[in-house]
């Protein structure tokens, strides 16, 4: 069942036939209780929602890991992914990093600690550190082993996360020559795509592939995400919508950070969206006063603002000032960056355009922190940028100018630049 479940992780996927990621750990657990590494998986995905700060009974059992790893019964190994996690759940999450790189100096083909690693290194922005922890791996694999394709999508989300776009669109492809069906390189062609503002051939190479990917249900609805920014970028709003009401409305197991990020750029874009913000806030309402990751907070706190709820905005926003003044590396970016941004949201959904210029500027180089892809965090770019625009300001329309001018700078074909480029009458 260990292979089960590490496998379909890997490739963002349920296989039915051992009852589905979620299923095939849980009969891993009832099988040996006591499996080391089944417990290390489990807590993973425990902590990735929850924190032992707040959840006994998911304390309890990190300790109970912990322990069973004192003896000597454990391989160095096994003590390792331990410690990896014990320092995950202490919210040292670089220390867990480094954990997990010390596994893979000595063991380069454990696909787990490359995994954990790479979503971690997502989590907290260190773009670098996500291409390098693959490239370090990549030849002491052969060809012939089982998972080895992944290996070059991995590597293509950290290549062009740090804008290497030619070489990860290669390896992305090498990746998917080798396995049509891996989700992650097709999201990292998805990214190559965005990054270069060729929307026609994103819209043309998701629906080509469509069914090759839409069958990664675990990952599939992030996919759509980027096939609905296309529509975006064009001006498509119908289409936009279209994709949110398919794939995302009526449903609590999509990601929420993507339904709000595609609300709130329609809404900058003057879309009415209707009642489509009830069914993202519907998704993670659960979560208002439950700090994990900056990143998902502050789409947490959009859901809230678009959804006018008004006490779990106020709710959220002091769950997440006393988050900032807590120990590990969250909180410490959710009181420098994260807090900012927040109150800059809040501004701006009350109107105070000016406030949210003079709260978000000042941290827009340090937006990275939060974690995220180049893409998510572009939307904390064209925040700040109609927050400028809408300002009463006159230095403040200057500043969006300068701002626009920057992004058409750093990427010529894009229709929505230009639309803004107009708002702010700014030669196109």
């Amino acid at each position: 069942m260990y292979d089960a479940v590490v496998t379909q992780y890997i490739g963002w996927y349920d296989d039915d036939s051992v009852g589905g990621l979620m299923g095939a750990l849980e009969r891993m657990i009832q099988a040996d209780p006591n499996f080391v590494m089944g417990k290390v998986v489990s807590s993973w995905f425990q902590l990735g929602g929850k924190s032992i700060r707040r959840d006994e009974k998911l304390r309890k059992f990190v300790d109970d890991l912990v322990r069973s790893a004192l003896g000597d019964s454990c391989t160095s190994r096994e003590k390792q992914h331990v410690k990896a996690i014990r320092l995950l759940a202490e919210r040292d999450i670089p220390g867990a990093c480094d954990a997990w790189e010390n596994i893979l100096v000595e063991y380069p083909t454990d696909i787990l600690a490359l995994k954990l690693s790479q979503a971690s290194y997502y989590d907290i922005g260190y773009s670098a550190q996500l291409r390098d922890s693959a490239a370090r791996v990549l030849r002491a694999w052969k060809p012939s082993m089982p998972l080895y394709g992944y290996l070059h999508g991995m590597h293509a989300f950290g290549l062009v996360e740090t804008n290497f776009y030619g070489q990860a669109e290669k390896s992305a492809r090498k990746a998917l020559e080798l396995n049509p069906r891996d989700i992650w390189a097709t999201h990292a062609v998805c990214h190559v795509l965005e990054m270069e503002g060729k929307q026609e051939e994103g819209i043309s190479f998701l629906s080509n592939t469509l069914q090759d990917w839409s069958s990664c249900n675990l990952f599939a609805g992030h996919c759509y995400w980027h096939w609905a920014l296309y529509y975006m970028e064009k001006g498509d709003y119908s289409a936009a919508l279209d994709i949110f009401d398919s794939q995302y409305k009526g449903r609590k197991d999509a990601f929420f950070t993507d339904t709000s990020s595609l609300l709130f750029r329609l809404n900058m874009e003057g879309v009415d969206v209707a009642d489509r913000w009830d069914d993202t806030y519907k998704m993670c309402e659960s979560d208002v006063e439950e700090r994990v990751a900056v990143f998902k907070d502050v789409h947490l706190l959009l859901s809230c603002l678009g959804a006018k709820q008004q006490d779990s905005t106020t709710k959220m926003m002091e769950s997440l000032r006393s988050f900032a003044s807590e120990e590990g590396t969250q909180p410490a970016v959710a009181k420098k960056v994260g807090v900012p941004i927040c109150e800059a949201l809040v501004a701006y959904d009350e109107g105070d355009y000016a406030r949210a210029v003079e709260l978000m500027a000042p941290v827009r180089y340090r937006v990275g922190s939060i974690g995220g892809s180049k893409a998510q965090l572009d939307l904390f770019h064209l925040f700040l940028i109609n927050a400028a625009i809408r300002s009463s300001e006159t230095r403040h329309h200057q500043l969006a100018r300068a701002l626009l001018a920057e992004r058409k700078a750093l990427k010529e074909n894009s229709p929505m630049t230009d639309r803004l480029m107009a708002a702010a009458a700014l030669p196109v």
